[in-house]
């Protein structure tokens, strides 16, 4: 069940793509509602159930960086969202991806920190809040516009933490083979 949650939340991020370049809104709002919220379902299960295992916390933060990428690439192609935001939220999954890959090899796992969490969390909500075009004025923005910048932050300040805590999986081991 838990390895079936994050297969189903990246079958999803294709349908989200597909559902706001077709311009339909409403329903790739509940799609990407309904994939988040296998993400929660999936670290609910895998918590009670005991079977947390290093490749199904692989599989479930890819399959939050699939639905993540896709939907936000979905709403650059529309304008609703700014090209920089997209570039640095996934610019900052890829170089996470690629420091995990890195610890994993090292024989050490990274786990989600508090900040990775609730990164997620704003980002999903940055999302939403994006594929409904909630745009209302509030202040100089629109209210979509001040959600995307707090995802921003707060990927930044993940991004932070994560290469401050394990940046040292990166540099090399010594000699590399020819």
């Amino acid at each position: 069940m838990v390895f079936a949650t994050t297969v189903v939340r990246i079958v999803l991020a294709s349908v989200v793509l597909a559902l706001v370049l077709t311009g339909a809104p409403a329903a790739a709002a509940v799609v990407f509602a309904v994939a988040a919220a296998t993400d929660y379902l999936d670290g609910y299960l895998a918590r009670r159930w005991g079977v947390s295992t290093a490749a199904g916390s692989f599989l479930d933060t890819t399959a939050d960086k699939v639905l993540v990428t896709g939907a936000l690439i979905a709403l650059v192609s529309v304008g609703r969202v700014w090209p920089w935001a997209a570039f640095v939220i996934i610019g900052r999954e890829l170089a996470v991806m690629g420091l995990r890959s890195s610890a994993a090899m090292r024989g050490t796992l990274m786990v989600a920190s508090p900040t990775g969490r609730l990164k997620t969390a704003i980002q999903f909500v940055a999302i939403l809040v994006a594929i409904l075009g909630w745009n209302h004025p509030v202040g100089p923005l629109g209210l979509d516009q001040w959600v995307m910048l707090a995802a921003v932050a707060i990927t930044v300040a993940s991004a932070v933490e994560y290469l401050a805590r394990f940046s040292w999986t990166a540099k090399p081991r010594g000699r590399i083979a020819p």
